[in-house]
């Protein structure tokens, strides 16, 4: 079923553009609780992910991709490439600005359609199964839900969840990926009996997990990238170290990881709510350092379009 959205219905995020007041700290709590999950489901999920937890978001989605690598048909697709060898910048920065402007335009009209495209269009480069497909869109479902429950400044709300699997399977299905579950339940059983008979240890996850792992490292000063590492592998389950290759770190390290991350959220608490998604521009992706609200998205990913004398007619 595809979800069509009733454009005669009132846009809450608009509502409080440009107020001057702060928002009360649960604002968007009751905006949520009000609007359907299926029918508003690009709202509540931009709600969420923009403007509720951004910044818990990305950081799921990070660690979202990175569980991907952990089955060999998808590590040995990315070792093929050489892409997440030679450029692994590059292609977070293309992944990231991607999901983002899909998030916060939607799939049916402008840049967040044109998001969708280019994801298409790189993807069908590649011979990749509708299974992986299909793991690879649960990821994006479960595990910001997962992390933000776990580390976010409050507990998702029943329709953010709902919403969150009705985004993303309308995303699948606009991506051509098939047996897409129905129920909510049966993608989170689906995607724990995929990884539990795909995740594997063999030269090409160890690979792709190293690429990623230097990444996540070069983001930071370098007496401290050791420290970094292992508070990643602190964070992550042990299907996931075993797939990579890592050792299992002291237990007060996670501990110390989660109180971290949790006393970040009480802060975040007492915080007023905001009134408008994440900007998208600032400088915030080194290979875009101009990026903003009105560049080209075709001009992202690894397989750019490039217009033609036609086009420019």
């Amino acid at each position: 079923m595809t979800t069509h959205i009733d454009s005669r219905r009132a846009d809450p995020i608009a509502d409080v553009a440009g107020r001057r007041m702060p928002l009360r700290r649960h604002h968007w709590v009751d905006v949520i609780d009000s609007l359907d999950p299926v029918a508003d489901a690009l709202t509540i999920h931009k709600i969420m992910a923009a403007i509720e937890f951004p910044w818990d978001y990305q950081r799921a989605l990070e660690l979202a991709l990175f569980r991907t690598y952990c089955v060999p048909t998808v590590s040995d697709l990315l070792e093929a490439t050489g892409e997440f060898k030679y450029r692994p910048q590059k292609r977070y920065d293309d992944t990231s600005l991607l999901m983002i402007e899909l998030v916060l335009g939607g799939y049916e009209e402008g840049r967040g359609r044109d998001a969708l495209r280019m994801i298409n269009r790189n993807h069908q480069r590649y011979d990749i199964s509708n299974d992986d497909m299909l793991y690879v869109l649960s990821t994006f479902v479960f595990d910001p839900l997962d992390w933000i429950d776990s580390y976010g400044w409050r507990r998702l709300r029943p329709n953010e969840r709902l919403a969150a699997f009705h985004f993303y399977r309308e995303v699948g299905i606009r991506m051509a990926i098939k047996d897409i579950p129905a129920d909510m339940g049966e993608f989170r059983s689906w995607r724990d009996e995929y990884e539990a008979t795909h995740f594997a240890k063999t030269s090409t996850t160890i690979a792709v997990g190293g690429y990623t792992m230097g990444l996540f490292q070069s983001w930071f000063p370098a007496p401290i990238r050791p420290a970094v590492k292992e508070v990643v592998k602190a964070l992550v389950d042990e299907n996931m170290r075993m797939a990579f290759g890592y050792s299992t770190p002291p237990r007060i390290l996670r501990t110390f990881a989660e109180a971290g991350l949790r006393a970040r959220a009480r802060v975040e608490r007492f915080m007023p709510a905001r009134t408008a998604p994440i900007d998208i521009g600032g400088g915030k992706y080194p290979t875009y350092p101009d990026y903003d609200a009105d560049t080209d998205i075709r001009g992202i990913g690894a397989c750019p379009y490039h217009s033609s004398a036609t086009d420019a007619a």
